[in-house]
């Protein structure tokens, strides 16, 4: 039998791969009718949503009707069109 039929089979891992930990618009909302009105990854982590090493990035999925500042470290086009149609800034560290 040739040697690359013996040999097991292994696909490939990118040891350099960033991943994002997601954070949606819906769950910005939840935060906001507690009252914080001031976002960024201390608050996340108080909450638990996060843990200290993950890189957040804020998605746009739900709608946002509260006047929040959220800063993190990244945002998608739809999150920050709709932070900013609800008053709020997105800032991005």
């Amino acid at each position: 039998m040739p040697l690359h039929r013996r040999l097991p089979k292994y696909g490939f891992t990118n040891i350099n791969k960033i991943e994002n930990k997601a954070i949606n618009l819906s769950t910005i909302e939840a935060l906001a009718a507690k009252g914080i009105t001031e976002i960024n990854n201390e608050q996340l982590i108080a909450a638990g949503l996060i843990s200290r090493n993950d890189i957040v990035k804020v998605l746009g999925d739900g709608k946002l009707t509260a006047k929040v500042n959220v800063t993190v470290n990244k945002f998608s086009k739809s999150a920050v069109a709709a932070i900013e149609a609800a008053g709020g800034t997105a800032t991005q560290l």
